[in-house]
């Protein structure tokens, strides 16, 4: 093969200009993320319910998946969120269990549930892959109240989901949301009431209630009865007892209540201000760098219609340590280009300087359309990998230049200097690389 493209030079030139070409239609196509693509390892169950809200969807939905697949091999850990008119259950496997079976376990016990409500509608059952984290947003707000920092946290949620390019973001910073209602004892002997009694008026008054759709033309609208008492002061106008003068006793005569969240440790404080947190997460198919300027990007166009007193901050940037490390990637890239290419143009001709140089981004471009092939990415081990193929080429193409030139200058031709020099560190040139190869190959019996 050597022989053959020496004494052919324009099936070479052909070869390279397309390696040259596929190598930078390829660069599109490849995805930039912190680590390695991984196995699936999540199965996620959805189901729709209409015109119920969360607390019917865990009664009928989420707690009947739960029972129907706590026996299911090699099971690790579920999780169902529920919410208005849909449960999103999700389960994951243990790193030595099989995807595929434990996909169809899941299916088969899903399917084995028959007292679903007659309204929900036919499961959806996929495959997830691995997430892996881009960046966070912490939102201040001054003068806000928890409760209504989550609800602007959410708002932001929804603003960020709505982008196309961002394709997972979860809230955080704040548990469940309570009401606590402190009872002055002394009240509820003079009104003759216990504790009980006040638990179960708040219970038979707060009423929320599924009550179907209504269809129209090509709209359709969510019906349901909604009594429950959501902020203090709605919680406080609750009536009691009715004086025999005609006078109400409300929940807030006899009580404090007090609007927090259940577990303080959930709490973010950024700059020792109270925030709300966005989690973006990104699947494995998505570019963390495009992600992230996404991102970037509506932090930015927010904060400058935004009023001083509410900021949103990017932090816990996951995309910076593949950003830097692609920088470096192509910083080593051109300065081991140029400092090779001087040093060979101190010792040899301008044609072997030349062939060097043009060697190390041919051999870049063709390795990049093998990741593609092969559904590699760039990433923290595959760019380790590509700055130390670096050092290599380089290495290989100056000791193959310094054969050609020392059996030129012994007289032969051109052509038979290119092939009697390139055969007599072939086989040195190849053992460097089998040893490297070796090395490293020795991974790949390794699990996890």
């Amino acid at each position: 093969m050597i022989r053959y493209f020496i004494k052919h030079p324009t099936a070479g030139n052909i070869l390279m200009m397309a390696i040259i070409a596929i190598g930078i239609a390829s660069l599109t196509r490849l995805n930039k993320e912190s680590f390695p693509l991984l196995k699936p390892s999540k199965v996620q169950v959805k189901m729709v319910y209409p015109g119920a809200n969360p607390n019917d969807v865990e009664d009928a939905i989420c707690n009947r998946l739960e029972d129907a697949t706590d026996g299911i091999s090699f099971l690790q850990e579920q999780s169902c969120d529920a919410r208005d008119n849909i449960a999103i259950f999700t389960l994951e496997m243990q790193e030595a269990g099989n995807i595929e079976d434990f996909y169809n376990d899941i299916k088969a016990a899903v399917d084995g549930v028959q007292d679903f409500p007659s309204e929900t509608e036919d499961p959806s059952i996929v495959e997830l892959g691995r997430v892996s984290a881009v960046a966070n947003v912490a939102i201040t707000s001054v003068g806000l109240t928890p409760s209504e920092l989550k609800a602007l946290t959410e708002e932001y949620r929804d603003k960020l989901l709505a982008n196309p390019q961002i394709p997972i973001v979860t809230v955080g910073g704040f548990s469940t949301h309570q009401l606590h209602v402190l009872i002055d004892p002394n009240l509820l002997l003079k009104y003759k009431l216990s504790v009980q009694d006040i638990a179960n008026l708040i219970a038979s008054q707060g009423i929320d209630l599924p009550a179907g759709l209504l269809e129209a033309d090509e709209k359709s609208y969510q019906i349901r009865f909604d009594n429950i008492r959501k902020t203090t002061e709605e919680l406080a106008s609750l009536v009691i007892l009715n004086s025999k003068d005609g006078a109400e006793i409300t929940l807030g005569d006899i009580a404090t209540i007090k609007d927090q969240f259940e577990n303080k440790e959930d709490r973010v404080e950024l700059n020792g201000k109270r925030a709300g947190l966005l989690k973006v997460n990104k699947n494995t198919t998505d570019d963390i760098l495009k992600v992230y300027a996404a991102i970037e990007q509506f932090v930015e166009t927010e904060n400058a219609i935004l009023p001083n007193s509410t900021h949103l901050t990017i932090t816990q940037d996951g995309a910076a340590l593949v950003s830097d490390r692609l920088k470096l990637l192509i910083t080593n890239g051109w300065q081991g280009l140029i400092l090779a290419s001087l040093v060979l143009f101190v010792f040899f001709t301008w044609r072997y300087t030349f062939w060097v140089a043009v060697g190390l981004p041919v051999s870049f471009l063709g390795g990049l359309a093998m990741m593609v092939f092969f559904g590699v990415t760039i990433n923290m081990i595959s760019m380790i990998a590509l700055l130390m193929a670096i050092g290599i080429l380089m290495d290989d193409a100056i000791v193959l230049s310094e054969s050609i030139a020392h059996e030129y200058n012994k007289g032969l031709t051109p052509m038979q200097a290119a092939i009697a020099g390139t055969e007599r560190v072939l086989a040195g040139v190849f053992a460097s690389f089998l040893t490297s190869a070796f090395l490293f190959g020795s991974l790949f019996m390794m699990k996890g």
